[in-house]
């Protein structure tokens, strides 16, 4: 198994940037493909990006494509989501997810069986 913890979350004003991170720890971080994933107040948590095993291939949201970039540093077991042109409509608790050994990367969360705890990412002036 592997355990999650984000940090990084905080208030920006629009147009702003933060920087999400995800330490793992437990089994050998790169064995799993990772994701980020966000819900907003009084929404469904949605998908934002994923990464392959050793970073190779990125896939996004459309709606944040061209603003955020996930990148991993196996050597340190952590996952990143550098997030630019912050909006409003970012504004929701963001987590981190990791698939099961071996599998391919996936933008269903169902297909995630660990998670951090996120962490709230506000995006207001």
């Amino acid at each position: 198994q592997v355990q999650l913890v984000e940090s990084g979350g905080g208030l920006v004003q629009p147009g702003g940037s933060l920087r999400l991170a995800c330490a793992a720890s437990g089994q050998t971080f790169s064995s799993y493909p990772m994701g980020w994933f966000r819900q907003a107040p009084g929404k469904e948590r949605e998908f934002v990006a994923a990464i392959t095993r050793l970073g190779r291939q990125t896939y996004y949201a459309d709606s944040v494509k061209g603003r955020f970039t996930i990148l991993r540093l196996n050597a340190e077991s952590t996952l990143y989501l550098q997030m630019n042109s912050l909006k409003s409509e970012d504004t929701a608790v963001y987590y981190c997810a990791a698939r099961a050994m071996g599998t391919a990367f996936s933008n269903k969360q169902d297909q995630y069986p660990y998670w951090g705890q996120g962490t709230q990412v506000t995006v207001s002036s």
